[in-house]
This record gives structure tokens, sequence and C-alpha cells, in this order.
């Protein structure tokens, strides 16, 4: 059955020249995601919001939360790859391990589903949207309005980071490498 889910891909991808991505910027309060369906010409948002666990809820309780709404967005919009942000050093080291437990979440969700995983950092996708890495959250949600013809600005900037990273990817790889590498 594996199979046949990645045949499909390459099949959408190479003949109807298009491509969706997920993009996943991880939190344990608020985890954005942004679904976008990838065409050359015309990049267009089909889905983008937050993830929300209950404050009062347990961390294990709060990943489960993140881990099935973000599969519950894999079988919705089945996208042929995952862009989450990469780990990255954090002055606060249990700050650091708790986004990394939500960015695994993703991973699993993804992988469970046989999606390749792509990791950038956010200084790469902020470059690759607004020029530079050290755009402001601001600049990258008028920047993701903009390339995305949106006809307000997304928010809150999770949703928008994790479009930019959707977007990033699209940009990163070259074309007929998307599609061979499904």
């Amino acid at each position: 059955m594996h199979a046949d889910f990645v045949h499909q891909r390459i099949f959408l991808c190479v003949i109807l020249q298009s491509m969706i991505i997920i993009g996943i910027d991880p939190g344990t309060r608020v985890t954005g995601y942004g679904i976008l369906l990838y065409h050359p010409h015309r990049p267009r948002a089909l889905d983008f919001g937050c993830i929300r666990p209950p404050a009062k809820a347990s961390s294990s309780k709060r990943y489960l939360i993140i881990f099935e709404a973000i599969e519950d967005l894999i079988e919705k919009h089945n996208p042929e790859v995952l862009a989450v942000e990469s780990q990255f050093m954090h002055k606060n080291a249990l700050s650091a391990m708790k986004l990394g437990m939500a960015r695994a979440m993703a991973i699993l969700a993804a992988e469970r589903r046989g999606i390749p995983i792509f990791e950038y950092t956010p200084k790469k996708a902020k470059k690759a949207i607004v020029g530079h890495g050290s755009a402001s959250k601001e600049q990258v949600q008028k920047m993701i309005q903009a390339l995305l013809h949106l006809p307000v600005m997304p928010t809150p900037d999770d949703a928008a980071d994790a479009l930019a990273l959707a977007l990033c990817h699209a940009h990163e790889v070259p074309w007929n490498e998307k599609c061979l590498n499904i």
C-alpha cells in the first residue's frame, strides 16, 4: 500500500506540476501549521492556523494533542512533504527539550505516513521569504501575504512561520528533484 501512495505522489508532482507541502512551526503552547499548494507560477495557501493545547493540560497530553492534530491535517490534505523548523540552541535547556518534543510530534506524524521530512532553520526560512535571515515576524507575515495573495496578513505569526517553512522548501529544491525524492 505504501508503494501505491508514493506512486500517487509522484504522479501528482510530475503530471500536475504541483505539490502539497505542510509546514510546521513547533511549540508546546502554540504550534503553527501551513498547508501550501505549490505550483511554480502561483503558490496558494490551502489552510493555515495554530494548534493550541489547553494550558492546564499535562505535557504528555499536550504532545498527544499536537500529534493528533498534525495527523488530522495530513489525513485531510495528503501532503507530499513536511517542512519543519529545525532544532536550534536555546538558552534554557528545558525550553529546548520541550520544543524538541513538539518537533518530534510533527516528525512522527509524517514518518507514520511515509512523508519525507525536511528541516529548515528559522533564519533560512526568513531569508527565503524576505531576503534576509534577520527579518522580523511582521516582515515575514507581510511577505507571506503578498507571495500567497492572501486577503489579510496571516496571524498569528506561528501560522505565517509555518507557511514560510513550506514556501522555503518549495524554493529550496529544484523542481525535478522534488518529484524524484518523494
